[in-house]
């Protein structure tokens, strides 16, 4: 049975400093690189055959760590169908600060609800509208071949992809929430359905 593993990546320069990141190209802090470690050492034992990840660094460094703790070098396809929510003009400003500037309530919108983007960037529906392709057409395709399959990207694409699986309404995932480099396995059938889910 193929089993396929969501990891977001670990915490990022950005993450520490609170601030909105979306396709800004941030690296790893030590933290980061740390809990990338950890993820290769809880995922050692699984026999991967492919691994997907985005076109920002944070996820790519992730990816090699977790494959060096794990002995492996695994073919990989990048693409930035699985890049983070695109943050548009928040991108940079520190989530506090902006809640002063432009209100809580306003701030909370933007980051928590699912079809209201803040300005020029991207909503979860959006992300979702762009991931979620990809994912059915490259990631549960080298699935239906039986194969085990790495997908190390972000927050918010893997929330999209989580919802698709978990079946989550768009309520549900607005309170689903992913840590960083925490290893989530799916056992799916060739055709893409959940029999098991565990967090490692």
């Amino acid at each position: 049975m193929p089993k396929l593993v969501l990891v977001r990546h670990g915490q990022s320069l950005w993450n520490l400093e609170d601030r909105f990141t979306g396709w800004v190209d941030v690296p790893l802090t030590e933290q980061g690189r740390e809990e990338a470690r950890r993820a290769g050492q809880k995922l050692a034992t699984l026999d991967l055959q492919v691994a997907y990840t985005s076109d920002l660094l944070r996820a790519q460094m992730t990816l090699q760590l977790i494959m060096e703790e794990m002995g492996v070098q695994l073919p990989t396809i990048r693409d930035g169908a699985l890049n983070e929510r695109h943050y548009g003009d928040l991108q940079g400003l520190n989530k506090a600060r902006t809640a002063e500037k432009y209100g809580k309530e306003q701030v909370h919108i933007w980051r928590r609800s699912y079809d209201i983007p803040p300005p020029n960037g991207e909503s979860l529906e959006m992300t979702a509208a762009r991931t979620l392709p990809f994912f059915e057409r490259c990631i549960l395709g080298d699935i239906a071949q039986g194969k085990n399959v790495l997908v190390v990207a972000h927050g918010n694409s893997n929330r999209s992809i989580v919802m698709s699986l978990d079946k989550l309404t768009k309520e549900q995932v607005l309170e689903l929430n992913l840590g960083t480099a925490v290893p989530v396995v799916y056992d799916l059938t060739p055709e893409g359905e959940v029999v098991s889910k565990e967090i490692l």
